[in-house]
């Protein structure tokens, strides 16, 4: 299923959509791929709120801002795996019988989802720029982050949900 209808239905129903990725074969390439498109789709959703602080700093191009933006987007890698990690780290101790990959596979199909919503926040900062328009954005998205997240974390939790590669729990 292309990513489009995919994040659709994820929305309608995220633990269905956790677990049609549980079903596929362990891929790391494929878990970082979901973080990929979520970061790219940020750092997209980050152009008019560029463009709208080059514009008001009277600085003839965007680019150098964009530039900093997506250095400070590829050094966020490190801190979701790390996210994942704690994730799997806290739900073990819960009773949760997931793996690493699940873990790991909850949040970045979750983040994927949330990006329509940060593309949304991006237009709305600079569209609109700073207020209670988005104020309500961002706390959306964060609400949504989480509820979709904790959900899919759940079901990949539950019944020892993991990969069909049958590649261990790294």
């Amino acid at each position: 299923m292309a990513v489009t209808p995919e994040i659709l239905a994820s929305w309608r129903s995220p633990r269905a959509g956790i677990r049609r990725h549980l079903a596929r074969p362990r891929s790391e390439a494929f878990a970082f791929s979901l973080l990929l498109v979520f970061l790219i789709l940020t750092l997209v959703g980050q152009w008019p709120q560029a463009a709208r602080d080059a514009f008001l700093a009277q600085e003839p191009s965007a680019a150098p801002r964009m530039l900093a933006r997506s250095l400070a987007v590829l050094a966020t890698i490190p801190v979701w795996y790390g996210l994942a990690a704690l994730s799997r780290l806290v739900a073990g101790l819960l009773g949760g019988q997931g793996s690493w990959y699940s873990s790991r596979l909850a949040l970045f199909w979750a983040l994927a989802t949330l990006s329509p919503l940060m593309l949304l926040q991006g237009l709305v900062a600079g569209m609109i720029g700073p207020g209670p328009g988005l104020w309500l954005v961002v706390a959306g998205a964060g609400i949504a982050f989480l509820w979709l997240w904790l959900t899919m974390l759940h079901e990949a939790e539950r019944n020892g949900h993991t990969a069909t590669s049958g590649q261990g729990n790294a």
